[in-house]
């Protein structure tokens, strides 16, 4: 055994130092070294562990019939009858929601019969869509210009009534609209009657027909000849005058 030790001791001198410094270790040693290097790895492996990307689950398509908004059904498709619509601002009432109106063109026109028009159409569409005025027509009392409602009757130039009766021979007409002179020969259109035209009924002076006029423009006309009770100056009285010569 002395001899071991011996030549180990030689061996050990003849080693290089890092050498006799790595194999002189002490036995605990290897064990601390091993259990740092142990902790370090746990460390790095946790680490790495947390900061690992991760698998981001793509959103779910939403359906094209969820995400779009519930539209009430259409009429025309569905055929059941939607709600009844409101008049759009300046559609004449009585339009109605299907975008028409009926009126009755009559008198001096080329094709006089009922015609359907857009909804907002004025006078000129309607003697229009009746061929034309004839040659020769006066149409200076026809308001062309005016909005027609559904329903109504459009005369141009109503042929004139039967002469007076009780007027002398070669003496002018009566003067119309005169206290107690007769009134005019034929029914005068509301709606198409001049300020001067209305003059001419009995008991209406310049006051009283533009409150007529203005009665006419605000509602869109005349529908019935009853609605003159709603004008401003006109009673029971007056009314059971001029109705009968009168018409829409």
């Amino acid at each position: 055994m002395p001899k071991v030790r011996r030549l180990v001791s030689a061996v050990r001198e003849r080693l290089p130092l890092w050498v006799r410094l790595r194999c002189g270790m002490a036995p605990r040693t290897p064990m601390v070294l091993g259990l740092v290097l142990l902790a370090a790895v746990g460390v790095a492996a946790f680490h790495f562990w947390s900061v690992r990307p991760q698998a981001v689950r793509a959103p779910e398509p939403v359906a094209d019939e969820a995400a779009a908004p519930v539209l009430p059904p259409d009429p025309l498709r569905s055929g059941v009858p939607g709600p009844a619509s409101r008049p759009a601002a300046g559609e004449p009432p009585g339009a109605g929601g299907s975008g028409q109106i009926v009126v009755d063109v009559s008198g001096k026109v080329r094709r006089p019969g009922v015609r359907r028009l857009p909804a907002g159409s004025r006078v000129t569409d309607a003697l229009d869509a009746a061929g034309g005025v004839r040659a020769g027509t006066d149409v200076t009392g026809l308001n062309r210009a005016r909005v027609l409602m559904d329903g109504e009757q459009v005369v141009v130039g109503p042929p004139p009534g039967p002469p007076v009766s009780g007027a002398v021979a070669g003496s002018g007409p009566a003067e119309a609209g005169a206290p107690g002179g007769p009134g005019p020969s034929a029914p005068l259109s509301l709606n198409t009657a001049t300020a001067e035209q209305l003059e001419t009924l009995p008991g209406v002076g310049p006051v009283l027909a533009q409150h007529m006029i203005d009665y006419r423009t605000e509602n869109n006309g005349f529908r019935s000849v009853d609605e003159l009770r709603e004008v401003n100056g006109i009673g029971d009285r007056r009314f059971a005058e001029l109705q009968p010569l009168v018409r829409p």
